[in-house]
């Protein structure tokens, strides 16, 4: 199932998706998540959207496995429980207990790398 969300404070459609996943898996605003990523990827010199970056960002906090043959879709078929982090060509969005959350309806994408958010 998708829902549409965009928690940028400004409802702007803008390429923020590693921000507006972060902020629905976590809980935190879409502030203190832009804030942290920000000073983070300033200290290492590199975008916060940087795939990289945002892969070595959330390795260092979650476990991360990788469905390189599976659809979001069959991803979240399969994990019906849990919050998920998922990565996929350009692009990273979140899964909520099989609800996609996002600004479009990725799930006939191919997936690359999952992390599970756990509290």
């Amino acid at each position: 199932m998708y829902v549409y969300y965009n928690n940028n404070p400004y409802n702007r459609h803008i390429d923020d998706c590693v921000i507006r996943a972060i902020s629905k898996a976590t809980g935190e605003s879409w502030d203190y998540v832009y804030d942290k990523l920000s000073d983070a990827a300033r200290e290492q010199g590199v975008l916060l959207d940087s795939v990289e970056f945002v892969e070595n960002y959330l390795d260092k906090r979650y476990k991360r496995t990788c469905h390189y043959s599976k659809t979001l879709k069959e991803f979240m078929n399969e994990y019906p429980k849990g919050t998920y982090l998922v990565t996929m060509e350009g692009h990273i969005t979140v899964v909520i207990d099989g609800i996609l959350y996002d600004t479009a309806d990725c799930s006939s994408h191919r997936i690359w790398c999952v992390w599970e958010i756990k509290d």
